[in-house]
């Protein structure tokens, strides 16, 4: 599925994705090419503990929580190595 084809399907939602084909550019953006929609949300913060569940079940698949609103994804990816403490991450630069 295209984002383009999520946003008419699920307008105006919270969603958790997983990226099956994706690629990043030259200024670290992330593209997803193909993607399934695991989950519709009633809010931001239920998307959130969605996503943060199945990043610890499957860490090496990628998903992504985000509003269907959004004309893009806009994911950037993060440089360097990120250390996780708890629920939060902290990105080494």
């Amino acid at each position: 599925m295209l984002w383009s084809d999520v946003r008419k399907t699920y307008p105006d939602q919270w969603v958790v994705v997983e990226a099956l084909e994706a690629h990043t550019d030259t200024d670290s953006r992330r593209h997803l090419d193909r993607l399934a929609v695991i989950d519709i949300c009633p809010d931001g913060t239920a998307a959130m503990q969605l996503y943060r569940s199945l990043h610890r079940q499957y860490p090496h698949r990628e998903f992504y929580f985000v509003h269907t609103s959004r004309t893009e994804p806009d994911i950037v990816e993060r440089k360097g190595p990120v250390i996780r403490r708890g629920n939060a991450s902290v990105s080494e630069r």
